[in-house]
Formats: structure tokens, C-alpha cells, sequence
């Protein structure tokens, strides 16, 4: 069964790309507006080697993005995991706290970038703010539920057994929170590249960045460019949900 698994995550995007290239083929598709996965390939080698505006390669683009994401990304955990944890625990505090979080909460990232501009300038600043509004809230979420979902018998138990606030705190609490807040790193990761796109279409004073890039793209209409720069996005963002996933199997082993 695992085999059958394992070849079908190999020929399933296969079997797409296939009859996207033969939808192209045949001209169901206009290669202008949605270019084949030939022309698309070939755009990613312009992009490695010619640079898009000539000279900004795509490795470097990459490289800033990822600084970008990094910098908010750990920002927001740094941030969100500590207060999720209080706000879990404590039940006076998560009260206090909650309707601020509702409001806040629905309000886009994107509807940030003005204010960021104005507080932060246009640049790795202001970027790292967006990427951080995305990336806290989910992550904030995640850790609160994943504390008050603890049972409260493992608590109590505890307790009996001559348990301290600290040994609570770090045997019992703790390894029950952990499945949820890496559930919020990985939402909240996802959330941080989208954010990053929009943060960068806003301008970005080095020239470089994977939104800035597809910008640049869509200005002179070359969308094989484009879905190019999108495909990046997705395979940088797939690497990086699968390298949580490997630190989440490792850090929780007991279960």
C-alpha cells in the first residue's frame, strides 16, 4: 500500500503536466495567456541565467525572499508561542486578552502595508512587519488551543504525584501543546510566503525579491515568467513545510 502511495505523490503531478502540455499542444490553451510546461521550464532557465531585470538572478531573488520570510517567520514565533502558552494557562488573562485578538485578527496583512510603508519605510523593515502579522496570529491560535487542550486529569495527576509548576510546565503541558503549535508554524509559514508576494509587489529598495520579480514579469506581459516566479514560490514553500514536518516527527517521537 505504501508503494502504490508513494508512486501515485510521483505520477498524479506527472499525469498534469502531461495533459496541461497536450492541452497546449493542441491550442485548447492560449500559450500567451497560459503558456505550456515546456515554455515554463524554459523561462525558469532565463530566470537562473539571464535574470529578470536582466542581471537579478534567480538565486538571488530567492535568497532575499527567504531572508524576508526568516526574519518575520522567527519574529512571529519568538513572539506568539511564548504568549500562547500564558494565554492558555491562564484563564483570567486569556479572557482579557481574547477580544483584542478577534479584532485584530481579521484584518488582512495587506491592509497593513500602508501603515509599514509609513512606519518602516519600503524595505526589509516593513516586509518583515507583514510577514510577521501573517505568520503571528495563527501560531498564537494554535499554541492557546493546543495548551487548553491538555488533559486536565494529566494535570491533576501530576499534581498528586508531588509535581512542581516547572516540571508541569515542561513534562506535562508543553509535550501535550506541541502537535498544535507546529500545526500554527506550519499554517502560519504558508500565510508568511503569501504576505511576502504582496509586501514585495509594494516595491523593495534592493531590486530583488520573488514578488518583485513577478512584478516585473507581469509589466512586460511575459506570463510564462510569471507562473515561473509562482512555481518557485510553491516548490521553496513545499521545502519548507516538509523540513517542519521532519523536525515535528523528531521532536515528538513519544507519541
Amino acid at each position: 500500500m505504501q508503494a502504490i502511495l508513494s508512486k501515485a505523490k510521483i505520477l498524479f503531478p506527472l499525469l498534469i503536466l502531461v495533459l496541461w502540455q497536450a492541452c497546449s499542444t493542441i491550442g485548447l490553451f492560449p500559450t500567451v495567456k497560459v503558456p505550456s510546461p515546456v515554455q515554463i521550464i524554459a523561462a525558469l532557465q532565463d530566470l537562473t541565467v539571464v535574470g529578470l531585470p536582466q542581471g537579478s538572478i534567480l538565486l538571488f531573488h530567492c535568497l532575499y525572499s527567504l531572508q524576508r520570510v526568516a526574519i518575520g517567520f522567527m519574529l512571529a514565533l519568538c513572539a506568539a508561542v511564548p504568549l500562547g502558552i500564558v494565554f492558555g494557562w491562564s484563564e483570567i488573562l486569556r479572557k482579557m486578552i481574547t477580544p483584542v485578538i478577534e479584532m485584530l485578527r481579521p484584518i488582512p496583512p495587506l491592509a497593513w502595508i500602508p501603515l509599514a510603508i509609513l512606519w518602516f519605510g519600503i524595505g526589509l523593515r516593513s516586509a518583515a512587519f507583514i510577514i510577521f502579522l501573517g505568520c503571528f496570529f495563527p501560531i498564537l491560535l494554535s499554541t492557546m488551543s493546543g495548551v487548553m487542550s491538555v488533559d486536565p486529569v494529566l494535570i491533576s495527576a501530576a499534581k498528586t504525584l508531588g509535581a512542581t509548576r516547572r516540571q508541569i510546565f515542561f513534562h506535562v503541558l508543553l509535550p501535550g501543546a506541541t502537535p498544535s503549535i507546529y500545526t500554527g508554524l506550519r499554517i502560519g509559514l504558508g500565510i508568511g510566503w503569501m504576505t511576502l508576494v504582496a509586501a514585495e509587489f509594494t516595491g523593495v529598495k534592493s531590486g530583488y525579491g520573488l514578488g518583485y520579480m513577478i512584478m516585473t514579469a507581469r509589466d512586460i506581459q511575459r506570463s510564462d515568467l510569471v507562473i515561473a516566479g509562482m512555481a518557485v514560490i510553491g516548490c521553496m514553500g513545499f521545502i519548507l513545510d516538509g523540513l517542519l514536518r521532519i523536525f515535528e516527527s523528531r521532536a515528538l517521537r513519544w507519541r
